[in-house]
């Protein structure tokens, strides 16, 4: 998978992360859920991810940039409840699913 290493994913604008910083700890829970509703254990494209998740939110926040989406699904990553390929930094060029338990 080839990535353009000088296009990162934008970082929020002020405005945004002031709209980001408003967010509730139930608005996180319902964003964390609806993405996590949108991953299976077969591998999508973070951006795919977070699109079907912005789509999806019942109520959803106006202003919270995509960015933040794919934040969340990042944290995930790290905590290890998604597994990735590819370049976390750009949400084109990274795939996640659900860890796949081996038994």
């Amino acid at each position: 998978m080839e990535f353009d290493e000088g296009a990162a994913d934008p970082e929020p604008t002020h405005e945004q992360m002031t709209l980001i910083a408003g967010l509730t700890e139930k608005d996180v829970s319902e964003i964390d859920a609806c993405i996590l509703s949108c991953v299976s254990t077969r591998w999508s494209k973070v951006a795919k991810v977070v699109a079907d998740s912005m789509f999806q939110m019942p109520e959803r926040i106006e202003g919270i940039p995509d960015v933040y989406y794919a934040q969340r699904v990042w944290r995930f990553v790290e905590q290890g409840v998604l597994e990735h390929q590819g370049f976390l930094g750009q949400m084109r060029y990274c795939e996640v699913r659900r860890q796949i338990k081996e038994t």
